[in-house]
């Protein structure tokens, strides 16, 4: 065999053995679901923080329920999600001032993680997410009419998912991507070897509802070229920018909260939920 083919077909080798590791090792790469911190109960400071346990087949999955102060029966509700090497335990810290606003929140686990039981990928997730929808949709404290979905990262996959596949008001990714095939280049890989593609695009391009872009212009994860794409490929999008990376968005908080506001106003408050909360020292 001529030296320059043997050297050919050993490159091809040792490229085909590289895809074929990453196409066995994606999932973990994706969802580095042990590295995950957590918390040994819930948290305190929550007034009225629900623990719900969600069941499927071969899955027993966490959610979190944070009802709405000052109390608004029914109120609107948004689902979240977090990041791939998150867990729900510390949403309650950040998410809470929805609660101020009148709206619950609900907060649901992935497969696997924390003290969730199952294998997280895009099916399960899916499937996880379709049942939180039903189960909070059906309280009596929340107006399934005003339901809003939002995703973190990772999250972002998952809410786009059920926006595709239940009735919502309104859709808010933070720090989210197209789509995971996007970053096949990156890794020098053709995308049809990608497992979980959570094609967010897609969902955007068909999603009639309002979508609140949230991107940081220096994410060193998830570069801002894909939070422009979103906005611009939903019919009815907005995009805030922050000049952050992706772990230390917002940099403003109150600019980040301003937005939400806006958004929420638009999308799921009605006047006499205003006055509901202003008469209670709501902001």
């Amino acid at each position: 065999m001529h030296p320059a083919l043997r050297i050919t077909l050993g490159i091809i080798g040792i490229y085909l053995a590289y895809c074929g590791l990453l196409f066995v090792f994606q999932r973990q790469m994706l969802f580095p679901r042990y590295m995950v911190m957590t918390r040994d109960s819930l948290p305190a400071g929550f007034p009225g923080l629900e623990s719900i346990w969600l069941e499927l087949p071969g899955m027993r999955v966490e959610a979190w329920f944070l009802p709405a102060r000052p109390q608004i029966r029914p109120a609107p509700v948004v689902i979240i999600t977090h990041g791939n090497a998150e867990s729900i335990d510390f949403l309650p810290d950040e998410f809470q001032p929805f609660t101020e606003r009148g709206v619950s929140l609900f907060m649901v686990e992935f497969p696997g993680y924390g003290r969730s039981l199952g294998s997280p990928s895009q099916q399960t997730i899916n499937d996880i997410m379709l049942k939180a929808y039903d189960v909070v949709a059906a309280r009596p404290d929340v107006d399934a009419t005003r339901i809003i979905l939002m995703g973190r990262s990772l999250g972002g996959g998952a809410v786009c998912q059920l926006a595709a596949r239940r009735p919502i008001r309104g859709l808010m990714l933070v720090s989210a991507f197209t789509s995971v095939t996007a970053f096949a280049p990156r890794y020098l890989v053709p995308p049809f070897l990608v497992k979980d593609p959570f094609d967010n695009l897609a969902v955007i391009r068909v999603l009639n509802k309002p979508v609140l872009i949230i991107h940081g212009t220096r994410d060193e994860i998830i570069p801002y070229r894909h939070g422009q794409e979103l906005a611009a490929g939903a019919p009815d999008g907005k995009l805030v920018s922050f000049n952050s990376g992706h772990n230390d968005l917002p940099t403003d908080s109150r600019q980040f909260w301003q937005a939400i506001d806006e958004f929420i106003q638009r999308v799921a408050l009605f006047p006499q939920d205003n006055a509901a909360i202003e008469s209670q020292g709501g902001s």
